[in-house]
């Protein structure tokens, strides 16, 4: 095929996600044609502000076309106005070979940060192998003329990627000089953790780890944390388990969220289901079939949980990683400055490499790491696997793929604006990085939809039917353990028979010794903030991060669009920082405020409670379905109104506690909830719609049928979904992938 034929054929492309994938015919033709008239072709295409879809496609074409014009095109579009194109060439010069005066224009780049940055410091990076001397002091020409403390930070940390004795006597430098910012000293020292181990660096991180007793800063006392970090990692031999430990291992990671066992943070920031899912997952891996960790009928002695902390606590987690002892470990990537939304945590990819490898090699043997989402923390821990020769199992699900489809349904997206909403969203980027991990894993793993087999392949392009052996459909779980719990609290906090009598008042003073009753009295003191005449209306619940893909605005606007719904219940919002949101929680907040058109939501009955512990939550969901004495009624419903919903923990926990749900009518959610039965699914992004449905389902709780459709749910939950069939089927998955990837299997098969 012709570089001209392809190109037609692109911007004939039926969907954008059809342009995206056919970029790759676009890449060969051009490759095979060559020669001046591809590149013309190309670069036309490129700057067609009519076709950004197509444009991005023609940068990454250039790049696999072998003559310096289509060099000279990707330079001078690194300098273009349009910020996408400028993402694009850094991105795609990376395939190329170092290219002198590209240097200047991907430094830039780096110094402005973001996304661009990231993709920028990437190029840099493979190209200082190579042109070390070149990049290097490039580099460090420009930090010399740089005062911004963060453009500093992202300078050095690029300047250590890059091998040679000028790198690194400047990396010596920053990290001694007290005038520097704290990120810029920070990146410094622990650049200097992956630089070849020589005295003069030994020496100087020793002294840096050594907190100054005269300095008891924050910023000091983080600075010799990061040392101590650097040092572990310049001096501290792998682990390698000894011939006779025959323990299996399983990591497991998600970098946005500060992940504990006690599910603390849970609705704070990104610290959404999947934090809930990895900490009840990794719990019902190690327990095994036989309920216990280490048993003979064990399938998964160890499971390290990776997320984000301080730099102290990366440190003290590190002896527990590396200890052969069965159980459940948590391990922690370090970041310089507070928590960042997933969206814009990509220029945080070096210090999500180095925490990453940190704690596999300190692990010792890895049977497997299994990565959910295309996000910077995947990206980082590919990279780590594929070095440490360590097997990936990728949850594989059509992100951003649903959203891209969606959007372009509704008319928001289109051709001629994918550029501009790419260079916010990285629609492209995300979409190649869930095929290439797709590719590279020993396995993947699917969420049930209605029509699996069709979604992937019209949505991402997989064909899971022509190897069906590297595929495996399982559906998410959860712990009844913990919603039984709740309700039996729940009942007891009324009196009621099946359930333990908690008395509340006095909450702090009892505080340890009854979790139950603090989280009824907190949900109390909340509901008692709403004017008299809206007490005793049941309750609408959602929980869940404050972001527009979760659709928790949507779900304020439909509910006060509705006057009479609005009449009839009151709306628990649980999730997001309250005191202090992040941007896209700050929006979504903003969004709320308007649709309720008051200074005081509560008194048009909105509630929002912030983010909650699991166990709160959970407690919460079984007041919404029991009522609390003069505060809610009983007979509540659970509204999930996100854009999409892979599969839906909060949705399942709710039916398990006999909620009546209104949930998105794709994806996993239409596999489970009985439309007019156990909830409604309904089209989100129409408020008229979901407001209806919400409508519908009080009408359903509170009938006659309500309490045989919630026992329905329950036992539906329990025969198919709980988080013990879950690990189960996981553990045969990654005892596959374990017995595929030892030496003796792959030699017999190559024998």
């Amino acid at each position: 095929m012709a570089t001209h034929t392809a190109l037609d054929q692109q911007r004939s492309a039926a969907t954008i996600l059809d342009g995206i994938r056919r970029a790759d015919d676009l890449t060969v033709a051009a490759a095979r044609d060559g020669g001046v008239r591809a590149v013309r072709l190309l670069a036309q295409a490129a700057t067609d502000p009519s076709d950004q879809l197509t444009a991005i496609a023609a940068v990454h074409a250039l790049a696999q076309v072998f003559d310096d014009s289509a060099d000279e095109v990707l330079v001078a579009l690194l300098h273009h106005d349009a910020a996408f194109l400028r993402e694009h060439a850094a991105w795609a010069l990376g395939t190329r070979l170092p290219r002198y005066d590209a240097i200047a224009g991907l430094v830039t780049l780096v110094r402005g940060g973001g996304f661009s940055g990231m993709l920028a410091q990437r190029t840099l990076e493979q190209w200082g192998t190579s042109a070390a001397d070149h990049v290097g002091l490039f580099l460090e020409g420009t930090l010399l003329g740089t005062t911004e403390a963060d453009a500093r930070a992202r300078l050095v940390e690029t300047i250590g990627l890059i091998p040679g004795r000028v790198p690194e006597r400047l990396l010596r430098r920053v990290a001694t000089d007290s005038t520097e910012d704290l990120h810029t000293r920070a990146a410094a020292i622990a650049a200097l953790g992956d630089r070849a181990s020589n005295p003069a660096i030994i020496s100087l991180l020793s002294a840096l780890s050594q907190a100054d007793a005269a300095d008891t800063s924050a910023e000091a006392n983080e600075l010799a944390a990061v040392a101590r970090l650097a040092l572990f990692d310049l001096t501290a031999p792998a682990t390698a388990h000894a011939p006779w430990n025959q323990t299996s291992t399983i990591a497991q990671l998600f970098l946005h969220a500060d992940i504990d066992g006690e599910l603390s943070q849970v609705g704070a920031g990104d610290n959404g289901g999947i934090a809930t899912l990895l900490v009840r997952l990794g719990d019902a891996l190690v327990a095994g079939p036989a309920g216990g960790p280490g048993s003979a009928a064990a399938g998964i002695d160890r499971v390290i949980t990776i997320s984000r902390g301080s730099h102290e606590s990366a440190l003290n987690a590190l002896a527990d990683v590396g200890s052969t002892q069965p159980g459940h470990s948590f391990a922690a990537v370090p970041f310089v400055g507070g928590p960042v939304p997933s969206i814009d945590a990509w220029p945080r990819r070096i210090a999500a490499e180095r925490g990453i490898r940190r704690i596999l090699r300190s692990a010792g043997v890895v049977d497997a790491i299994h990565l959910r989402m295309a996000d910077v923390g995947s990206l980082a821990a590919a990279t780590v696997a594929r070095d440490l020769d360590i097997p990936v199992v990728f949850t594989v699900a059509p992100d951003p793929h649903g959203v891209i489809d969606s959007l372009e349904s509704s008319g928001a997206l289109t051709r001629a604006n994918f550029g501009s909403v790419d260079a916010v969203e990285h629609f492209w980027f995300r979409a190649r990085l869930v095929q290439r991990l797709a590719a590279d894993a020993a396995h993947t793993v699917l969420f049930p939809r209605p029509q699996l087999q069709q979604d992937i392949e019209r949505l991402i392009g997989i064909d899971i039917d022509a190897h069906p052996e590297r595929h495996s459909v399982i559906p998410e779980g959860i712990d009844l353990a913990v919603i039984d719990r709740s309700r039996t609290d729940a009942l007891g906090s009324l009196g009621l028979t099946g359930g333990r009598l908690l008395v509340t008042g006095e909450a702090h003073a009892r505080a340890e010794a009854e979790p139950a009753a603090l989280a009824f009295d907190q949900l109390d003191a909340l509901l008692g903030t709403l004017p008299l005449e809206r007490r005793g209306l049941p309750l609408l619940i959602s929980v869940g991060r404050l972001h527009r893909v979760k659709g928790m605005a949507a779900l304020v606007e439909a509910w006060s669009g509705d006057p009479s719904l609005q009449a009839r219940s009151n709306l628990l919002i649980v999730g997001g920082d309250l005191e202090h949101p992040s941007r896209d929680e700050g929006i979504e907040l903003q969004r709320m405020q308007a649709a309720v058109t008051g200074t005081a939501t509560s008194a048009r009955g909105l509630l929002l409670a912030g983010h909650r512990a699991n166990d709160t939550v959970a407690r919460w969901l079984a007041a919404a379905r029991y009522g609390r004495p003069g505060l809610a009624a009983p007979f509540g419903v659970y509204v999930c109104a996100s854009m999409k919903e892979e599969f839906g923990i909060a949705l399942l926990e709710a039916m398990a506690t006999g909620l009546t749900v209104v949930a998105p009518n794709g994806g996993g959610p239409a596999t489970y909830v009985e439309h007019g039965v156990t909830g409604f699914l309904v089209d989100t992004g129409d408020g008229d719609a979901l407001g209806h449905s919400i409508t519908d389902a009080l009408t359903l709780a509170a009938g006659a049928h309500g309490g045989a459709n919630a026992a329905r749910a329950r036992s539906m939950v329990a025969n198919r979904f709980t988080i013990e069939a879950m690990a189960s089927t996981l553990t045969e998955v990654y005892r596959d992938v374990a017995v595929a990837s030892e030496p003796i299997a792959w030699e017999l098969s190559v024998s």
